[in-house]
């Protein structure tokens, strides 16, 4: 064979694998009824539009109150999708949960640990399967996390944008406009008006706020808790704010 018609060294490898972490939306049901769940989450969109839309989604399991035989995981794939959700995977659940969800195409989840990015090795064609890797060793106690350094957007945020500041603080020096989302594992400050939506406190976190200097939300969200523009109650729209949680319910205090 000529070397004109060898098969050139991409063709040998058409693809790479590769092991990453991501922050994914855990949806926790409380309630496994699918006419229940979806028409909640379909008035919620209308509430807010483009909430969660188009986001991928790990369905958690741990909280729902039924067995495994009596959840339709396929009519919930259904419905979630016919409301641009994208549900991709599930976590926590008993083996049995697990296996009836994976059966709809949802397989189990599991946190990566925060491994950085590596290579996934792949054995040629024939080649024997490699031995199993070693039992993991008891890790040392973890120290407490550097932190990161704030993200800051220095422009406006224009509707249909979204922005994550993954692991931090978000600053944004200028108005969120209607329309955007800005989310934040951290606390929110937004240095103009606030009038998209704003999600602070990922994974959990209760402690974060939400700063702005003209309040005037279409939603707020802190550590899974939410309340839309008609839910903010005595909230001092037009005005500097800050939002936190006390306790499971959203306070709203005017600043200076």
């Amino acid at each position: 064979m000529s070397a004109a018609h060898q098969p050139s060294a991409s063709r040998l490898e058409p693809f790479r694998l590769r092991g990453a972490n991501f922050n994914l939306l855990v949806m926790r049901l409380l309630d496994h009824r699918v006419e229940a769940l979806v028409p909640a989450l379909g008035d919620q969109f209308r509430r807010a539009p483009g909430f969660l839309r188009f986001a991928p989604v790990v369905i958690g399991l741990d909280d729902i109150p039924a067995r495994p035989e009596e959840v339709d995981f396929a009519a919930l794939v259904q419905g979630l999708r016919a409301i641009e959700i994208v549900p991709i995977g599930t976590t926590g659940g008993t083996p049995e949960m697990r296996i009836a969800a994976q059966g709809a195409g949802l397989p189990p989840l599991r946190q990566a640990g925060g491994a950085r990015e590596e290579d996934v090795p792949m054995a040629p064609p024939g080649a024997p399967m490699p031995p199993p890797p070693a039992a993991p060793q008891p890790a040392p106690p973890a120290e407490a996390p550097a932190l990161r350094a704030a993200m800051v957007v220095d422009q406006p945020v224009r509707a249909g944008q979204r922005i994550w500041a993954q692991g931090t603080d978000l600053i944004i020096v200028g108005t969120v406009n209607r329309g955007a989302e800005v989310i934040a594992d951290g606390n929110i400050h937004v240095y103009g008006r606030l009038l998209g939506r704003a999600i602070a406190g990922g994974q959990d976190n209760a402690e974060a706020r939400v700063f702005a200097l003209n309040f005037d939300p279409e939603l707020v969200s802190i550590a899974g808790y939410y309340a839309v523009r008609e839910g903010l109650g005595e909230a001092p729209i037009g005005k500097t704010v800050q939002a936190r949680l006390v306790g499971e319910h959203m306070r709203f205090d005017p600043v200076g």
